[in-house]
């Protein structure tokens, strides 16, 4: 096994919690940092280092050094709450920032970064490709601490040589996410009748079941010398709609919701779908999950864990 020890940061969030989960099955040495307890799983909580990454006093002297790879989650997630306190966007560039120097300075030369679809902007054709992105299309603050983050990933390969893969994520969903993202939202409001409101009439985004979206990290590990210093969509590779997701969950919980819709939110990005030909082609991945497989999924995990 090319790698031995792990760390992976945001360990207790949700990809982190079920990429953990994976990782131990596969025999993998793993250590987590989070500055959270897990709330979902008691092993994966004993494998994390309770610690605050924005404090290079605290995780120079307390992370594992002898590490062969670092799979970098942790981060400030929610597009808006970004808009609204952009100093959560400085921590993201933080976090990646010390990440990339506790690897330089410990001789650690393999990295896979978490970024996001929303560095591809709104555009009038929502399909993209990983060279698409564009700092002219920088929608909000968090959009630009994962270009930012992008950046200095590659800075850190030129000029320490720390070989990396980022992935662009799309809208994780599933279990062990008790957010206010999107499906877990209307979940929860569905679940007692409560109306769902849906902002930016027309919306269609690239849902990815959290299995699926793990499954591509676990490509990203076990093809790095083939993958590295390159960037891949994560995602099912197909567009729905916010409509339809809330029409799902009505129908799995046989709520009667009513379903209003709002302006778009600031900073956030309306139509998107991944172009994921570059990771079949190289990881060989291949999301299993649809939509109505995954929010019926979803459903039952929410509903016995309220």
């Amino acid at each position: 096994m090319e790698f031995s020890n792990i760390l992976v940061t945001g360990s207790n969030g949700m990809i982190g919690t079920r990429l953990c989960e994976r990782l131990v099955e596969k025999n993998y040495n793993v250590f987590g940092a989070d500055r959270r307890r897990n709330l979902w799983n008691s092993n994966v909580d004993k494998l994390t280092i309770n610690i605050d990454l924005r404090d290079s006093s605290k995780y120079l002297e307390l992370l594992p050094k002898n590490l062969d790879l670092i799979i970098h989650l942790a981060g400030h997630a929610r597009v808006h709450n970004l808009v609204l306190d952009p100093s959560l966007a400085r921590d993201n560039f933080l976090l990646t920032f010390n990440i990339l120097e506790f690897a330089r300075i410990n001789g650690i030369k393999k990295l896979i970064f978490s970024s996001s679809r929303e560095v591809y902007g709104n555009t009038t054709d929502p399909i993209h490709a990983e060279e698409d992105a564009s700092i002219k299309k920088c929608e909000s603050p968090y959009t630009a601490s994962k270009i930012a983050s992008e950046a200095a990933v590659w800075a850190y390969h030129r000029c320490y040589g720390i070989d990396f893969i980022i992935f662009r994520f799309s809208n994780v969903y599933g279990m062990y996410d008790n957010s206010d993202r999107v499906i877990p939202e209307f979940i929860r409001r569905a679940s007692t009748g409560k109306t769902l409101t849906i902002f930016g009439e027309g919306k269609i985004v690239d849902f990815t079941y959290i299995n699926d979206a793990v499954e591509g990290i676990i490509k990203g590990i076990e093809k790095f010398e083939i993958a590295k210093n390159s960037v891949f969509n994560i995602a099912a590779g197909k567009g729905i709609s916010i409509s339809y997701v809330a029409d799902l969950i009505k129908s799995n919980l046989k709520s009667k919701s009513e379903v209003i819709f709002k302006e778009n939110k600031i900073g956030e990005v309306i139509k998107y779908i991944a172009d994921i030909s570059k990771a079949r082609s190289v990881l060989n991945y291949s999301p299993m999950t649809s939509i109505e497989h995954g929010i019926r999924k979803a459903v039952a995990w929410y509903t016995s864990n309220p």
